[in-house]
Parts: structure tokens; sequence; C-alpha cells
């Protein structure tokens, strides 16, 4: 007899609660074990239901990019790996950490990890890089945490990727145009990036994914890692999922999983680079009304409300723009897993909080400034690019919580309206379904 698949994930999840309740013990003596173990329970959907799916609708550009990655790939196992973390903010550190743990210990990876570092002169007028290197810890963006001696930060950008061919790419994605357009030219042709950005562009022909700007700008392939991480958490090494997602080459995929793997760190892979990303994305968006909702201390029921309803929006969305978005992907780790933390701890809802009660009368740029110690928001960015999409394209009416966000993010509405967005009677019925969306 089989199991629907609802049912599959259901009991899954639930084997993997009652393992880190009843065993936290267990899972510290013995690290590895329980890795193994929550492998099984967390595999991508697909192959719980025994094969893979058919591949996701390429854009042109993602044609071209995998064209140009696919005469690599066959090879680019068969030889020592060299990392290179472009960015370096709370995450970046965090990332850092990870893959450097990692690349010591495997043979297939460059002992050293460069760590591109924006340089800053911290206030006892000492280059924030001089002092990464010299007592391996970020202190300004990860203080009190070890990155590994093995993290060498790099304030050039060129220098850093010279001889790197597995890029990570963890910045503000406000800024990746910029840096994209300095690396034209100066990366070899074997390499394969991944991007940990939570972000698009929108440009004139429409939105523009982060990973898609990366292969359109330097014509190498790149898959993209999300899931519900706060880095603060994972740096302490409390437990946590992320998901990878890819194009074609599951082979390179696996690599990316490798790198990031740790016991604390479980990573899985799925074949649905856009839904990842989107997932990604989109629930910053989510997390802003959340933090509206704590700022008015609506509740629980509404902040749930909210959540639901925000996660409905972010899939309709994603399936809008990208109908090879798939369903199962909203129940990885960059799914509903990511929204469900983002909205009770991430930086956009604390922030959201803040505005909120202060009743929309200190800018959010404000607040950011003062209680983010040079880290970025994504949520109001997003929101404001989003809108953008949104009304190009006629979607407004379909959308009232996005919409309602960034309207009450430039001050146009009160932080009140979020409970009110209902008003505005959606049209989901022109969501659901299997209709194919253009």
């Amino acid at each position: 007899m089989s199991l629907p698949l609802p049912l599959i994930f259901s009991l899954a999840r639930a084997s993997l609660g009652l393992q880190l309740r009843f065993s936290p013990s267990r899972f510290q003596r013995n690290p590895s074990f329980t890795f193994t173990s929550l492998s099984r329970f967390m595999a991508p959907a697909f192959e719980a239901q025994g094969g893979a799916p058919p591949p996701p609708q390429a854009e042109p550009v993602q044609e071209q990019a995998a064209a140009a990655a696919s005469q690599n790939n066959a090879h680019f196992s068969n030889y020592e790996s060299k990392v290179t973390v472009v960015g370096s903010g709370n995450w970046g550190s965090v990332a850092s950490k990870l893959i450097a743990s990692n690349t010591l210990r495997l043979s297939s990876f460059h002992d050293e990890v460069r760590m591109w570092v924006y340089e800053e002169i911290l206030p006892r007028g000492e280059k924030l890089t001089d002092v990464i290197n010299s007592t391996n810890e970020n202190v300004k963006y990860l203080p009190g945490i070890k990155l590994g001696k093995n993290v060498v930060a790099d304030p050039d950008l060129e220098n850093a990727v010279k001889d790197a061919n597995m890029l990570v790419f963890v910045t503000p994605h406000q800024f990746m145009e910029g840096i994209c357009r300095k690396l034209v030219g100066k990366i070899n042709g074997d390499v394969q990036a991944i991007s940990l950005i939570k972000g698009m562009e929108v440009k004139m022909e429409g939105p523009c994914m982060i990973s898609s700007l990366i292969s359109e700008q330097l014509g190498i392939n790149c898959c993209v890692l999300m899931g519900a991480n706060i880095a603060n958490e994972i740096a302490v090494e409390k437990f946590s999922e992320a998901t990878v997602g890819y194009r074609e080459n599951r082979e390179i995929a696996e690599k990316w999983v490798q790198l990031f793997s740790t016991p604390y760190f479980l990573v899985t892979a799925v074949q649905d680079v856009e839904g990842v990303e989107l997932c990604g994305t989109l629930k910053n968006v989510v997390a802003l009304a959340a933090g509206f909702v704590d700022g008015l201390e609506m509740g629980n029921n509404t902040k749930a409300a909210i959540m639901r309803i925000g996660l409905r929006e972010m899939k309709a969305f994603s399936k809008l723009l990208f109908s090879s978005v798939k369903d199962t992907t909203f129940f990885e780790s960059c799914g509903v897993a990511d929204l469900i933390t983002t909205c009770l701890g991430g930086r956009n809802r604390k922030v959201a909080e803040a505005f909120a009660k202060n009743g929309g009368k200190r800018s959010f740029d404000e607040l950011e400034a003062e209680m983010l110690q040079g880290q970025k928001l994504q949520g109001v960015s997003t929101a404001r690019e989003v809108y953008e999409v949104l009304g190009h394209r006629g979607w407004l009416e379909l959308f009232p919580l996005f919409a309602t966000v960034h309207e009450i993010c430039i001050g146009r509405l009160p932080p009140s309206a979020i409970v009110e967005h209902s008003e505005r009677k959606p049209r989901f019925e022109l969501l659901d379904g299997s209709t194919q969306y253009s």
C-alpha cells in the first residue's frame, strides 16, 4: 500500500521531532549516527516517491549557463576544490565556519577558505580584515565565534576569487550586480557557484533571481542554498537544516551538500532552483507582516493567520513566475520551516516590530542603523521589488498581503492595516489547482 505524500512528510517530521526531543544526549554523544538517521527521514520528496521528477523549465539565460557549465562538470569532482566565500557579514561568517570545518576534514577540498571582506575601519582604528586574520574572529558581525584557522580574510575581491573553483555568494542582494560586474573576466571557466542570498533584482524585462544574475553575468552554473537558518544559532552549533536547489547536475549538488553538511547542519538537495530561491526571498516579506503583528500585540492567533496567508501568497507568486516550481519544495527547510523561524526570530520581524510600536513614525533606515549594527534588512527592499512586479503585471489584487506590507513600509498605510488586507478579497481560486501560469 502506498502512502499519500502529505502523510509521508508528516511521519518523517514526527520521527525527527521524537528523536531530537527524547534523545538529546544521544545526539551529542554520537552525532554522526544521528546525522545518518536524520538523513533517511529528511530526504527530498522526489526520492520518497521513488524517482526524480522531470527537470524544471529553464529560462534562456539558464540554458546558456548550463551549456557552458556542462563542459566542466564531468571532471569537476576529480581534483581538489578550492572555496572562496564572497561576503563576510553575520551569515557569511557562519557559512565560512561551516565550510572551513569540512575543507580540513575532506580530502577533495583545499584546506584554505578565502573570505572576501568589504573593508571597514573599527572604532580603535584597526582594519576589520586584519582583526579577523589575527584573532580568527569576525568581531563586528559574529563576535565570540572562532571561524577556523584556515579561514583567510581578504579585502581584495579579485584576489580572493583568483584561484577558487567553488564560489559561495552571501552578501545583501542589492550589492550583487556591482560585485558581478567586478568579477567579469576575473574567474576561471570551470567555476561552480552557489548563492545564499535572499532577494531579487527587478529589471525592465521583469524579475531576475540572484542565481540567474550570477549565471548571466559570469557565465557559470549557480545553485542556491536556503533554509531555516538563524545564523547565530548555527554559529553555536544548534541543530538546523538547509536546502540546496540545483538545475540538472545532481553530482554538483551533492558536492555542495558535502561542503556544507555537519552533524548539526543537515543539508538536502532538490531539483528546483527557482522554488528554493523564491522561498528564501519571499519569506522576508511575510516576516515583516509578522513583526507588525507583534508590534501591535495582536497575539499568536493573528500571527499564525498572517503566516498561513503569507505561505499561500509565496506559493502562488512563485508558480506565476515559474511554472516549474514544485509544490513539494514548500515542505522543505527552505519553505515552511524558513518561514516559521523567520517570523519568530529573524531580523526582519524584529525591526518590523519596532516600526509598528513606533506607529510607523521612525523609518526602517533609521531602525536598521540603530538595531542591526551594520547588518542589512532584506525584507523592505524585497517587498518593494515584489510590489513592482505585481503592479507591472496587474497582480496587486491577487496578493493583498504582499501589497499591504509594502504600503505600510512606505507610510501609505498604518501598521494596523496588516489585518485589514483581507477586505480586498483576493481571487485565490485563480491560483489553485493544476493551472499552468505564464
